[in-house]
């Protein structure tokens, strides 16, 4: 979706993603959605079942946009302590985000996101 000043593309990726909060592995996958949206840095959002969903659990946190959708968030449950809203997703995407339902993104400030060439 775009408007005169604000685009969102997403595109399916063939890049393999690895997803680790506190050193631990809760998110690999070989077939992203990789989103571009105008003013915010590439997100890839990772398919649900690439994701170890057993190392979260899902909050009342949920936020608006006007290109997106509703997204709801997931805290991760680590051993060291649980860390808030580091992954969201929108479980129903507006139509022209539709590449990103099912998939989940993680907040690159609490979780390393690894984009590995072989």
């Amino acid at each position: 979706m775009s408007t005169a000043r604000h685009t969102v593309t997403i595109t399916r990726g063939d890049q393999r993603i690895r997803v680790l909060i506190g050193g631990r592995v809760v998110a690999e996958t070989d077939r992203p959605a990789v989103l571009h949206e105008t003013g915010l840095p590439v997100r890839y959002y990772v398919p649900r079942g690439d994701v170890d969903m057993s190392l979260f659990e899902p909050t009342e946190t949920h936020t608006f946009c006007p290109y997106k959708g509703t997204a709801s968030y997931w805290t991760f449950l680590g051993e060291d302590g649980p860390v808030s809203d580091v992954a969201w997703a929108y479980p129903e995407p507006l139509p022209e985000a539709a590449g990103i339902a099912d998939h989940l993104c993680f907040y690159d400030t609490h979780a390393d996101i690894e984009v590995l060439t072989d």
